[in-house]
Formats: structure tokens, sequence, C-alpha cells
């Protein structure tokens, strides 16, 4: 079911425009979401009105496709059609997922100066995964952009929640070199919890297990539903606050490669083998045969999941051989069955890391496209119980939308239903660092800490409590390195200044100063170094801190800090202020620099980012000139085509009567001229020459086009100026008689004489222009320029109508009262006034205003 109720929740804070992106970007499928101020929102359709978009982007020679389009020319041109890109994201080139990449697509992998994954056209043109998922971003912006009518910004992508710092930050790169600036990321398994959410309440918490099996690996995300009411605290209805819903993730399970696309793979491996056998050849020597079978294995699984036997055909697949065969799912399920416990470790997986059992589970949701595949329906009801196992979001969108509510959440331009998202991450991430030698000959030791054990909560914070006294490195690090997965080292700081900053606390008179570092997990599952500094408390005996003092420093007794060199890890979320402690001791801090380098794997650098983007626009730019090009090639032909049928046309033709032979000559001999030009330079030919060669023809044209239109509209502009003036006589004659009035009854004068002579000269003016230009238009053969322009006509008309409009609008002037001594009203006599009910005539509306 499409969940749009609740969508009416957001509602916009601010009168400024900020539609938000939110991106599903799958393996295989991508979906898109916008939020815009006024609107609910749902799943933004493409140019073919589908709900979903393939993750693909190719070329057709010079010719850049998305979606679909991308996708099927990859059995014409399999090195220049590029899917499945999300494996590559944040991976070096000696992977286990770059391995199985290359064994489902036919792309040339190249190696960067970063030691991750470019992708090489047919053209020997290079592109990194990060451009080529930039470009797919940049395509849904400007999908967005269109039905938004404005600029769009603000994205929010969801992402697997096993990514690495390494896999999240080539996201965010990709993100930055589309256009695009990320407001977030959100976990996809978070994103479906958040959109379970949207339209339900928990008055008794709830337990879910997200069962997520997609095209490139299987997600179990364990998440906790409860609703706080709103607190009853005599308020007002419009103050009194809001039901908050809060979503804890408990733990994740997953299953990285253990996808669709396997599925896939191993279905393709079963046409390979009765291809070959039938026809004698070798069709893994055949790229586009190769790409041709990738694409009717997806098909043919589609068929298995509703019936036992499907019957995969290929016409051509390669070597000029037609392939059919026929597939059944046992014969399917047989080369599946080592995955089975594949399909249902992730559900184990989450339930022992957080430490629950199916008892406390309340139902298992599936989702993705993969989850409609019976030999993981039954993995899952194998593990679960058929009693355990739920359908009640919508497994293509749940995600998107949950995106995209998350989205409207965290941005300041919405107001949204009070859902609070708790997430966790997957990895232990640890500190180490190199012990102070205690001697100049003694060997240095590393110091290892666990600092965000898996499953820590986002938005912690860790300080950590080192005593040294000079310069030195701290690395982060993932525990447990993931072999053939992602590199285990992250990122390496170097503190500056620290002897400096321990004698500065020393002679304050600080006893044992130490470092202190805070460390954070931000919202979006990144690990940073936040804050250093040099830590000391200060005792008041000291003579510094009487000095102190003495100039209005505070009093203080001792405290002694941890001296060990293991490290000390401080929960608190709160950096050292240099406040006076609950002791009375005096706490100095001194800021420290600190130089981060990352390790492995180098996120982008700014220029590397701009360069990538420049090549984005360029491309952009080359692609908009083209469209604008076949536009006008398109527009010119076309032209050409009508404006040789008109000069075509019979005697009785209205072209051939408004126009004299010497224009239809002039004509033709130019049509002539410019239909061999568009022929042989059409293709090739500027925007500026397309626009010019139109221009010339349409000069020749538009006198000719002019006469007929004039001989159209001149006759009803001539009938509206004719009732106006009838109009105005009228009114001349109610004006005179009305003056006349007046004049015997002493009463003032709605008009002057001067205005309604004035009238008169205008009307009379008005009608001899036209009788004289009527004349002169009617002496005129049908193919001469006209002397009698209906514009000028209308003009004329408008003119005289809003000179007696201005008129008539103006109110009875009132009558002075005069002193006599006596009842003035009495003795007063008031004439009535000639009721006017003339009308005149709108020439340009042809409708009537009373007067």
């Amino acid at each position: 079911m499409r969940l749009l109720a609740g969508l009416l929740l957001i509602s916009v804070t601010q009168f400024a425009l900020a539609s938000i992106l939110a991106i599903d970007y799958g393996t295989e499928w991508m979906k898109v979401s916008l939020v815009k101020p006024g609107s609910p929102f749902d799943v933004l359709l493409n140019r073919d009105s589908k709900r979903k978009i393939q993750s693909s982007v190719g070329w057709k020679n010079n010719d850049r496709l998305f979606g679909s389009d991308a996708f099927n020319i990859a059995t014409r041109f399999p090195k220049d059609s590029f899917s499945s890109l999300k494996y590559l994201q944040g991976q070096t080139t000696d992977t286990d997922t770059i391995s199985f990449f290359t064994s489902i697509a036919n792309a040339d992998i190249v190696e960067t100066t970063r030691k991750t994954v470019s992708l090489r056209r047919s053209d020997g043109t290079e592109w990194s995964v990060e451009e080529l998922i930039a470009m797919q971003f940049a395509y849904v912006k400007e999908l967005a952009e269109s039905t938004a009518n404005e600029k769009v910004v603000d994205v929010v992508v969801a992402i697997p929640p096993y990514y690495s710092q390494f896999e999240r930050q080539a996201v965010l790169d990709a993100i930055e070199i589309s256009g695009l600036k990320s407001l977030g990321i959100i976990n996809d398994g978070t994103a479906v919890a958040v959109n379970y959410a949207m339209t339900r309440t928990f008055p008794t918490p709830e337990t879910h297990l997200i069962y997520d099996a997609g095209a490139g690996s299987i997600r179990a995300t364990i998440a906790t539903f409860s609703t706080t009411p709103a607190s009853d605290n005599g308020e007002t209805s419009k103050s009194k606050k809001k039901d908050s819903t809060s979503v804890e993730i408990k733990a994740i399970g997953y299953s990285r490669q253990i996808g669709g696309d396997e599925l896939d793979r191993r279905l393709r491996e079963i046409l390979i083998d009765k291809f070959n056998s039938k026809s004698q050849k070798n069709i893994r020597t055949d790229s586009r045969g190769m790409a041709k079978l990738w694409k009717e294995a997806g098909r043919v699984k589609g068929v298995l999941s509703a019936n036992a036997e499907a019957v995969a055909r290929v016409e051509n697949l390669a070597f000029d051989i037609d392939f059919r065969s026929s597939v059944s799912r046992e014969e399917f399920e047989n080369v599946l069955t080592d995955l089975k416990p594949a399909f249902s470790q992730p559900i184990l997986d989450a339930l022992e890391n957080a430490k629950l059992s199916l008892d406390n589970i309340t139902s298992v949701i599936l989702m993705g496209g993969s989850s409609r595949v019976p030999i993981i329906q039954q993995a899952v009801r194998d593990t679960v119980g058929d009693g355990k196992v739920a359908q009640n979001v919508n497994a293509d969108e749940a995600v998107v939308l949950g995106t995209a509510f998350y989205g409207a959440s965290i941005s300041s331009q919405f107001k949204t239903k009070d859902i609070k998202v708790q997430d966790v991450i997957p990895y232990d991430i640890q500190v180490s660092y190199l012990a102070e030698a205690k001697a100049a000959d003694a060997s240095s030791r590393t110091l290892t800490s666990v600092l965000f054990p898996a499953h820590s909560k986002y938005g912690s914070k860790k300080i950590l409590t080192i005593k040294r006294k000079n310069d030195f490195d701290i690395t982060l690090s993932y525990k447990s390195p993931q072999p053939g997965v992602f590199p285990s080292h992250i990122s390496q700081a170097r503190l500056l200044n620290v002897s400096e900053a321990i004698a500065n606390l020393t002679e304050q008179g600080a006893i044992d100063p130490v470092i202190k570092v805070t460390l954070a997990l931000t919202e979006s599952g990144f690990v940073i170094i936040q804050d250093a500094v040099a830590f000391g408390e200060v005792k008041e005996e000291s003579i510094a801190a009487k000095l102190k003092g003495f100039f209005g420093g505070s009093s203080a007794d001792s405290t002694t800090l941890d001296t060990s060199e293991t490290p000390s890890v401080d929960p608190s979320s709160a950096a050292p202020t240099g406040k006076p402690n609950k002791r009375g001791n005096n706490e100095g801090t001194i800021q420290l620099e600190f130089d981060l380098t990352p390790l492995s794997i180098h996120p982008l650098t700014y220029a590397e980012k701009k360069l990538s983007h420049e090549r984005l626009l360029t491309i952009q730019r080359s692609e908009r000139s083209k469209q604008q090009r076949e536009e006008q090639r398109n527009l010119l032909e076309s032209y050409l085509y009508r404006l040789r049928d008109l000069t075509g046309g019979g005697e009785d033709a209205p072209f051939i009567i408004f126009s004299k032979a010497t224009e239809r000559d002039e004509i033709s001999h130019l049509l002539d001229k410019t239909s061999d030009w568009l022929n042989e330079n059409g293709e090739t030919a500027d925007l500026l020459d397309l626009w010019s060669k139109r221009e010339a023809l349409e000069a020749l044209e538009k006198p000719i086009q002019t006469r007929h239109m004039e001989s159209e509209i001149l006759l009803p502009s001539i009938q509206d100026l004719e009732q106006a003036l009838q109009a105005g006589q009228v009114f001349l004659e109610s004006a005179r008689q009305n003056y006349t009035m007046e004049e015997a009854s002493g009463v003032l004068h709605k008009y002057t004489w001067e205005e309604i002579e004035d009238v008169e000269t205008r009307l009379k003016s008005t009608a001899s222009w036209l009788e004289e230009k009527v004349k002169a238009q009617k002496a005129l053969p049908l193919n001469e320029d006209p002397v009698l322009l209906s514009s000028d006509v209308i003009s004329r008309g408008k003119a005289f109508q809003n000179h007696v409009m201005r008129l008539l609008k103006r109110k009875i002037p009132k009558a002075k009262p005069t002193s006599t001594g006596t009842d003035s009203t009495a003795n007063s006599t008031t004439l009535p006034v000639a009721e006017e009910t003339t009308t005149i005539q709108d020439s340009s509306t042809h409708g009537h205003d009373e007067l």
C-alpha cells in the first residue's frame, strides 16, 4: 500500500521555497522523492512516467543515456553501459567486491591515483565511480527541478547500514560533484523504520525486524518503536506539545553480495551452460552475448518467482545463433542450495547483536525486490516462523519515502510529525597511539583501546585522556578488519604544540597536566576528532595561582588525574571548559592544533571534486546545446515543409490570394536554397545558423500572413469602433440635455461645456479618420500591404472610450447650501437629472461597459 496518509503532516515554517530531494540509490534501481513546501510528497516519476529508475548511465556514441535506456544499450555497447556501480563505492581495486563486480559486468576497470575505481569507455574516456554516480544524481536533480519549478539543492541519500566510513565518504563526494548539498545520509533499514512510524503510534512499545533483500545484499535491522503522549500540563490546545514517537535501532545483521545479483549470476551460468552445450560455442568470449544473457537472466528470475518453469529466449544471442531453452524453478534453486544459510544469517546476527530472541520480535517486515524470490521467502519463514512474517510496507518505496520524511524532519523549513531516530554503528572503532618511551633506548609500544564498540549510538562522544609531554599521533581504525571488503585504518591525527601547552600549564601551577581528545560519532555514521586540549587543575596554593588570585583569580584545592599510560575513556559528552570544578580548583585548558590525515582510501580533495564537477557541467552544457540544436533543426525542417505546402497551394488558397507572384518566387528560391543547406549541414550547423535561416524565410512570409490575418480581424474591429462612436454620440446628446437642465435649475454642472465640445471634437476626428482609412483600404488589392491595421483601429477605439469613461465616472457635484434665514430645504427645488444608460463597447474584448 502506498503510504500517502500522514504525509500531509508536513507543513512549511517559512515562506522561502526549499524543496528537498530524497534518493534511495540501489544497486539495480533507484527511487526518488521530492519534498516540496505545500505539497504532500510522493515518488518522483521519470520521463517515461515510471516510479523507479534503473541505476545505470551509458553512452550511445556521443549521446549520454540514463535509466533503462542506459541499461538496455549494454547489449549493443557493453563497454559504454555502466550499471551496479553501488558495488564500487569506496572500494579499492583489490577487494572481493571488485572481483564480484567484474563477474557480472563488462566494464573496463582502471585504478585511480587513490587506488579506487574508474571505468573506461570504449573511446578511452575514463570516469571515476563518484563521477558516474554523480551523473545519475544530477539527472534526478533535473527531474526534480522540472517538477518543483524551482532549483533543488538539498538532498538526503539512503545507504546500507554496513557501509564503512570510506563508502559513506564516496556517497558524499558524489553528492557534491553532482551539484547537490547533503542534508545527511540515513541507513536504509532506518528509513524503512521511519516510514513504518509515519502513520502509526505505539502506546505499547513494539520491536520489529526489517528484512531487506536487495540486488546487492541482504540486511536485517531491529528497531524498537514507542510513542510518548503529549504531557497534559494545562497548556492550551494550540501550545500543547505533540505526541513523540521514538525509533531506536537496536542492531543490524547483513550478508554482503548475497542478493538478487548473485541469484542472477547463477541463473546466467545455467543459461551459459545450456547455450554452450547446444551451440558448441563459448559465449563467454562474446561481451554482447554475455550482456544479453545478463538481461535475460533477470527476466527469467522474475518469471520463476511466480511460476514453476520459464522459457529463456534471445534472438541472435551470439555467433548468429538464436537461443531458446526452458529453466525450471527446481533447477534454479538447486544451484542456490549453498546460499540458504546466508539468506537467514542476517536475522540471526541481528538478534544476537541486539541480545534479543524471536520472542521479543513483534513481526518481521519483508522489504526489497529479492524478498519476492520464493527460496528467500522460505528461508525467512524457516527461521522466524510463518506467524512472524509481515508485508505491511511498500517493499519498493518504503526506503525512499522514509528518507524523504527524515529529510523534512532535519530541515528547518518544515514541521513534521515528531519522530526521534536513534541509529547505531555496525563495527568496533578503536584508537591507538605509541606509548611514550620510559628511556631513550627503550622500544615503543602501541596502546590501543576500543573507543566506540559496535552498535554504539550515533551522536555519542568520548573524551580520551592521555598523559603526554610531546607531539604525538593517534590513529582511528576498525578493530576487526574485513579482508577483501574494506581496509581497517580510517585516519590519523598529529597533535601539535603539546610540549608548549604542557609547559604553559605547569607554569600556572597545574599538577600532572594531560591531553584530552574529544571524539564523536556523527549523525551520518562518521567518527571524527572534534577537539583536543591540554588540561590541568591548578592548585590555589601554587605561587602562580596566588599571583593569579591577587589579580582576581579564584582559590582551589589540589586534584590528581590518572597518570597511567593506558588511555582513560571518559563517556561524558562535554569537553573541558576551563571553569572551577566542584572542589574549587581552577581547570586550565589550552587548545591544541592537530593535522588530520586520511588513511587507506583518501576522500576526494576540494580541487578534485571541483574538477569533476566542471567535467559534469561541461558535458551537461554540451548536451543542452545539442538538444537546442536538434530542436531548432526540427523546427526549421517542419517550417520548410509547411512553407512549401503554402507556396504550392491552388489559386483560391489564402497564401496565393494575399501574395504577389514576385514574393512567391523569392520565397521558393530561398526555400530551395535553405533545404539544400539543411541537408548538407543540418547535423553540424550551430544554433545561430539555424535561427538565421529560419528568420530569413519568416521575414519574407510575414507580410503575406499579416495581410491574411488583417483581412480576418479588421472588419470586427471596425464594427466595434463604430459602435463606440455611436455610444459617444448618445453620450453627447445626454450631456448637452443635462447641461441645459442644470443651467436652468442653477445646480452645478457635472461636465463643463468645453469638456462636452472636446468629446464632440474627438468623435468627429475619429469618425473622419476611420472613414478615410476604410475608403483607402477598400481601394487596395488583397496582395498589397494594408493601410488600415486592426491594431490602429483598436487603439483609437480604446482612447476614445477611455476618455468618455473618465467623464462618466465623475461624481455629480453637490449643491452649495444657501443662507436665506429660512429653511433652505423648504425653499429649494431640485430638478431631476436625465438618466444615463448609454453603453460604450470595449473593442479589445467585444464586451460592453455600462455608462
